[in-house]
């Protein structure tokens, strides 16, 4: 029996998008080492943070969902799209750590790894290519989105496992009384938060709205659009373009939407 349709589109579409990334890294082998959009490579630069980076890699950032997506992903191999997204996400933005420092050890973790796809992915979720939308998840918001109950966290943060699902999502608000009776203590059984999120997502807009003031970040935006942009009509592309100076910086950030993430 043939393929229907609709599901023959969807296959060639992935295929078409497989083949899309990797032809970038044939294209440009540079972007294993250096960002998209070349304004950004010392975005994030400075002494590398390794308790940072190992709370993440480790999934003890205090963030339940955070760490039981980035346990489930060391002891099986795969985590869907969306999560690994979230990942690199909360690694950029919440973290600041530069894409350089865990984009290789990431790619061990996964069994599916493509280069062209992985170091592609990366970039544009830590906001380096200048021509995509900035998307900064919220934490929280995704373990209640997509583990209302918590079964995915007690699963692979046990510490956790007495947690009411009232308290799982964010067990640091648990009284300590609370926390003894659940059998975790906060900075103890489990990490407090190791950043706040509002601090960390402010932090991080003000970083990417000073780098948008700069020429050359628009500069390189419209190349890395010439070069790596989806293959439509260039009558259908849309150039990136410098927002308006009268208006302010700031609120002009198509960032994170984060109430929707």
């Amino acid at each position: 029996e043939s393929m229907p349709k609709i599901a023959a589109r969807a296959f060639l579409s992935r295929c078409h998008w497989h083949c899309h990334f990797m032809q970038k890294l044939e294209g440009e082998p540079a972007i294993e080492f250096h960002a998209f959009n070349r304004a950004c490579d010392d975005l994030r630069s400075g002494m590398l943070d390794t308790e940072r980076l190992d709370a993440w890699k480790f999934g003890r950032t205090g963030y339940p969902f955070v760490d039981a997506c980035i346990r489930s992903l060391r002891a099986r191999g795969w985590i869907n799209f969306r999560m690994r997204a979230m990942l690199v996400s909360f690694a950029s933005y919440h973290l600041w750590l530069d894409w350089r420092h865990f984009k290789d050890w990431l790619a061990c973790q996964f069994i599916d790894y493509e280069p062209g796809i992985h170091i592609s992915q990366v970039q544009m979720q830590s906001g380096l290519t200048g021509i995509n939308t900035l998307r900064i998840y919220n934490p929280i918001k995704q373990g209640q989105d997509h583990d209302p109950e918590g079964v995915f966290i007690r699963r692979w943060v046990p510490e956790l496992s007495g947690v009411a699902t009232t308290d799982i999502h964010e067990p640091w608000k648990m009284p300590e009384l609370i926390q003894l009776e659940s059998n975790c203590q906060l900075g103890k059984d489990y990490p407090v938060p190791i950043v706040d999120h509002k601090e960390a997502v402010r932090h991080a807009r003000s970083r990417f709205a000073e780098l948008r003031k700069r020429d050359a970040y628009w500069e390189s935006a419209r190349e890395v659009m010439k070069r790596h942009g989806s293959r439509k009509t260039s009558e259908s592309r849309k150039r990136p373009k410098r927002p308006k100076p009268k208006q302010d910086s700031q609120t002009e950030l198509p960032l994170n939407h984060e109430s929707s993430n």
